[in-house]
């Protein structure tokens, strides 16, 4: 069953690792399967309030796949990277 991973970019602080992190971030999620099916500043809240400047959606091959990649070698530096970089919010779902 597939997993998604969601992250909601609420604040661009230094745009310098930004960039390192989205230069690095794609092979990461390659190797786990992961495929990107939105990345989007251009989101519409339909209901309640959404604080955020950018949407990203990610789905997984299943929760293991996801898990791995987060937990990965490849991936702990970039998280590093991403933390200094922005302020946001990250989920993991498992789909239907």
């Amino acid at each position: 069953m597939s997993a998604y991973m969601i992250y909601n970019l609420v604040e661009v602080l230094d745009p310098e690792p930004l960039a390192e992190y989205r230069e690095k971030f794609g092979p990461t999620l390659e190797k786990y399967g992961g495929r990107r099916l939105a990345s989007d500043p251009d989101f519409e809240v339909l209901e309640g309030a959404w604080e955020g400047a950018r949407v990203v959606v990610i789905e997984f091959p299943d929760m293991d796949a996801l898990n791995r990649w987060h937990e990965s070698e490849e991936y702990k530096p970039l998280i590093a990277l991403r933390r200094k970089a922005t302020r946001g919010n990250m989920i993991a779902v498992a789909g239907l």
